[in-house]
């Protein structure tokens, strides 16, 4: 029989308390969760991207430790590691497309684009703005998208990271697509027009 795997709360706060052995114990216990989600993001990219898996976890794993974070839990973790991930995504799409100059995007509904996955690479710079718009509107809506989407959070881990009830998070989330379903599908205003 296997041993139980360590506590990640427990380790959280060693390594909150200054222990880099108790951070670098934890690593491989949430790894597998880190790269499940980043291989999950990256499987909507086009054939040959150039962005792999073990970088984008690498990268979390970088900035995760120079993070000056009170650790609270398990759920904390993976709520600032799908912050971390989100970042490293859309530096990595903001750099590519300075690399085209420009390119168009291609509208989707939220639905079909990411059906509270992943957002495709054609669009992850858009979902990404209407995210900064929802969270500027409404932070915990757009707090619950970004741990759902990028994070890969449970619905009831994302409730426990955001403090609510999984009901209030089900009503949220609806709120939060439908904003979203608007700000992706909506036309650009015409040429002179004030909005």
């Amino acid at each position: 029989m296997e041993p139980a795997p360590p506590s990640i709360t427990r380790l959280l706060h060693q390594s909150q308390g200054g222990n880099k052995a108790a951070f670098d114990e934890l690593i491989p216990v949430v790894y597998e969760q880190l790269y499940r989600l980043a291989s999950r993001r990256l499987s909507s990219e086009r054939p040959g991207h150039t962005l792999r898996t073990t970088e984008i976890v690498n990268e979390a794993y970088l900035r995760l430790v120079d993070a000056d974070v009170n650790w609270n839990d398990r759920a904390h973790f993976y709520a600032i590691a799908a912050q971390v991930m989100r970042r490293i995504l859309i530096d990595y799409a903001k750099s590519r497309k300075r690399e085209k100059r420009g390119g168009e995007y291609e509208k989707v509904p939220l639905d079909s684009a990411f059906e509270l996955g992943v957002p495709s690479a054609s669009n992850l710079l858009e979902v990404n703005e209407a995210l900064d718009r929802l969270s500027a509107k409404d932070e915990r809506k757009g707090r619950i998208i970004e741990l759902l989407v990028f994070g890969g959070l449970t619905y009831d881990e994302a409730a426990a990271a955001v403090g609510i009830s999984a009901a209030t998070l089900h009503r949220e989330l609806k709120l939060a697509k439908a904003f979203l379903y608007r700000e992706l599908t909506a036309a650009p205003p015409a040429a002179g027009r004030v909005t």
